[in-house]
């Protein structure tokens, strides 16, 4: 990333948990010059000989097979925090798991990426940016859309002012609810749908406009159903943001997401079912927006190494804004059994 200059060193990272997100990013890591997988950790004793061939998740895609001959092998995670030979470590877990192995790799002097949600309570990411404050560490939760492709040109629109005065803005993300990794379907474990899912959008919206000053919630939670849905309003001086979206039943139901934003200057809309980022202009007509070629979990990946290299804490994903984004879809679930009761944002 342009904030970095390049350092041409070796860095040494360990892969915990081998599951979908754990392919995902050793898929982006693979392509990432300078980086080595020295640790993997997985129950799974298939997946630690680098077989992740039968790993499927709501993004389509492939599992795949690596090379693990040369990385240490642990089937417990603690463990593997505390004795892995490695610089860094990125944990793809169970979300309950997050915060304590998190603070584990930390007390033990490695830089932790943890996949999104950070945890599933305020309290909890607290105690994780304390123990990496403690260690001198870096801490990043990967909140991938901030990285991704297709929301590059929304980001840098309202970094811009291209819409002048926001008026309105829409995120919409939904899938089948998951057929693998059971833990999925227990909220102790992943905090539901919400937490799987609109998470995503809930932090995109914090990150372009801050945080709101109350929410109204409405929808359904069945987990053993296969539904987890949720409709959020959020309300910000001059406008409101909905957040839409959640598990659709089990199996067929297709992944999708997208976006709209209006505003004095312009609209931009974005959608995965065939509608790249276009920009229509207040004052006619449309353009069809660049988007970078890099996949947005390797280039969170990437980033997360540079920062780790330049032991520079991050910026475009600082902890406390995860964190942020944690305590503000607690709320918007909470507000849920509201019924459309507004709620107070006071985080």
């Amino acid at each position: 990333m342009s904030e970095f200059d390049t350092i041409a060193l070796t860095m040494r990272i360990g892969m915990i948990g081998l599951g979908f997100m754990g392919l995902t990013h050793l898929k982006g890591i693979k392509n990432i010059p300078g980086v080595e997988v020295g640790a993997v950790c997985s129950d799974v004793p298939q997946a630690l000989t680098g077989d992740l061939s039968s790993v499927q998740g709501n993004l389509g895609g492939s599992g795949a097979v690596f090379d693990f001959s040369k990385a240490q092998k642990f089937s417990d995670a603690m463990e593997a925090v505390r004795k892995a030979d490695v610089e860094a470590v990125d944990l793809c877990l169970p979300t309950r798991l997050h915060a304590p192995v998190a603070i584990e790799a930390l007390k033990a002097g490695k830089h932790v990426l943890v996949e999104k949600p950070m945890a599933l309570e305020a309290s909890e990411c607290a105690a994780m940016i304390d123990a990496a404050h403690k260690s001198g560490t870096i801490l990043m939760s990967a909140q991938v859309l901030r990285f991704f492709n297709a929301y590059l040109p929304l980001i840098d629109a309202v970094r811009t002012g291209k819409f002048g005065q926001v008026r309105h803005a829409l995120f919409r993300r939904r899938c089948a609810a998951p057929g693998w990794g059971g833990w999925l379907r227990d909220r102790t474990q992943s905090g539901g749908g919400v937490f799987d899912l609109l998470i995503h959008d809930i932090d995109m919206m914090q990150y372009l406009f801050g945080m709101p000053k109350q929410v109204r919630s409405w929808g359904h939670e069945d987990l053993a159903g296969g539904l987890d849905l949720l409709t959020s309003e959020f309300d910000y001086a001059g406008f409101s943001v909905t957040v839409t979206g959640g598990w659709h039943h089990m199996k067929d139901y297709p992944f999708s997401m997208e976006y709209t934003v209006a505003g004095d200057g312009g609209a931009m809309e974005y959608s995965s079912a065939g509608r790249d980022p276009r920009w229509y202009s207040s004052g006619g007509g449309d353009t069809l927006l660049p988007m970078s070629p890099m996949d947005g979990y390797q280039a969170e990946v990437q980033y997360f190494i540079e920062c780790c290299r330049a032991n520079q804490q991050p910026k475009i994903c600082a902890p406390e804004s995860s964190a942020a984004s944690v305590a503000l879809t607690r709320l918007a679930e909470q507000a849920r059994a509201k019924k459309g009761e507004a709620v107070p944002c006071t985080l």
